[in-house]
């Protein structure tokens, strides 16, 4: 597939290698006369500047050239850093085409195992990002990183606040799970937060983040892509939305956040949604987003692949129950010490799943009790 069709090349000031030789100016291979080689790359970077999902309208300046000039100026982190810089997509001649043009590049980014990092625009065009993943065929899983959870029914509503509920209501669904995290519990209708439960979805409210933001780690483990939206950080952290909102993550909890979404080895695309450079006079947001993108690809390059849990690399960990069922079985990592929680289906043992999980299931488990995580699971299982 020609992908350089759907894309505008970078402004040459984007393009110039950095003095230092050691920044990642001098490792990424951009869009400038020609076109890169995305098949041959770890990491794709693709700029968005679409907005028509947004009552906020379109900022003046391109938030994704924005948040470039910054993460161009990083010192290169672990790793081969085989990333490519598409450019900057060109949006639809309408709002669905642009989902639909996004549904057509990231599903060819997938097939050839190329992580894409969609990088601006309003979080609605995550509807694009989750329609490529039809073309699996197999259930997903995704994980939302939002102060809010955009599930408005009404239909005056723009599309950036009932993006979530559009994607559980596609047909044909192929959602398996689903985590809310980061959101702030005012901010969002019970009812709603009722239903996510009700569908046996996960959420992790902010204040349950900062208290252990290790509880987000098999959340975002269990992700196939995660949409991240720049107004889950606090305004002082990140002044590039619109309300501001003076609570939310600190830049550095939205950082270990992003490396945890690449660390992920299962993780094969990750959105970084809603930066409006208007509003960010001083560059404090653009530089945040830069640092949370050099921490996600940090994150990837140091996975471990570990998935064969009848390797050695794994320790099987077998725990007795009172009740039903009678025995829960756990795998820890020997390298990443990162736990996980094997499912069998209640109606029919051969249906099984190994799911991510924390140390304090394992511990609840060791004390006579059902952790959440296997109640939920069990539920999605059917």
């Amino acid at each position: 597939m020609n992908l350089a069709i759907f894309f505008d090349p970078l402004r040459e000031e984007l393009t110039a290698a950095s003095a230092a030789s050691t920044t990642l100016a001098n490792y990424a291979t951009r869009f400038l006369d020609s076109f890169p080689d995305w098949r041959t790359a770890d990491l794709a970077l693709i700029g968005l500047n679409e907005w028509r999902g947004s009552a906020g309208g379109e900022p003046a300046v391109h938030g994704a050239d924005e948040v470039r000039r910054r993460f161009y100026q990083l010192q290169k982190g672990t790793g081969s850093l085989r990333i490519a810089d598409l450019g900057n997509l060109r949006p639809g001649l309408t709002l669905e085409d642009t989902y639909l043009r996004l549904r057509e590049i990231v599903a060819a980014l997938l097939e050839q195992n190329t992580v894409p990092i969609l990088l601006g625009g309003s979080q609605d065009l995550d509807y694009g990002q989750f329609l490529a993943y039809e073309t699996l065929e197999r259930p997903v899983s995704f994980a939302m990183v939002d102060s809010r959870v955009d599930m408005a029914e009404h239909d005056t509503a723009p599309p950036e606040d009932a993006h979530l509920r559009r994607i559980l209501m596609h047909e044909p669904n192929f959602v398996f799970n689903f985590a809310q995290l980061a959101h702030q519990q005012y901010l969002v209708a019970p009812d709603v937060l009722a239903a996510l439960e009700k569908l046996h979805f996960e959420t992790l409210r902010l204040g349950q983040v900062r208290d252990d933001i290790r509880q987000a780690e098999p959340l975002l483990r269990q992700a196939d892509f995660v949409s991240f939206d720049v107004a889950a950080l606090r305004w002082n952290d990140a002044p590039a939305y619109c309300p501001a909102n003076p609570f939310g993550l600190t830049n550095e909890e939205a950082a270990k956040l992003a490396w945890y979404a690449g660390h992920n080895d299962q993780l094969s695309s990750f959105g970084l949604y809603g930066y409006r450079p208007d509003h960010d006079t001083h560059g404090l947001a653009a530089s945040a987003l830069a640092t949370m993108l050099w921490y996600f690809i940090e994150g990837f390059y140091h996975r471990r692949n570990e998935t064969d849990f009848q390797s050695r690399r794994f320790i099987r960990y077998a725990v007795g129950l009172p009740g039903s069922p009678a025995k829960l079985v756990f795998y820890k990592a020997k390298r990443t010490e990162k736990w996980w929680l094997e499912v069998e289906s209640l109606a029919d043992s051969a249906i099984k799943r190994i799911v991510p999980c924390s140390y304090e299931d394992y511990f609840k488990a060791a004390q006579g009790d059902l952790p959440n995580r296997w109640i939920l699971t069990q539920a999605l299982l059917g």
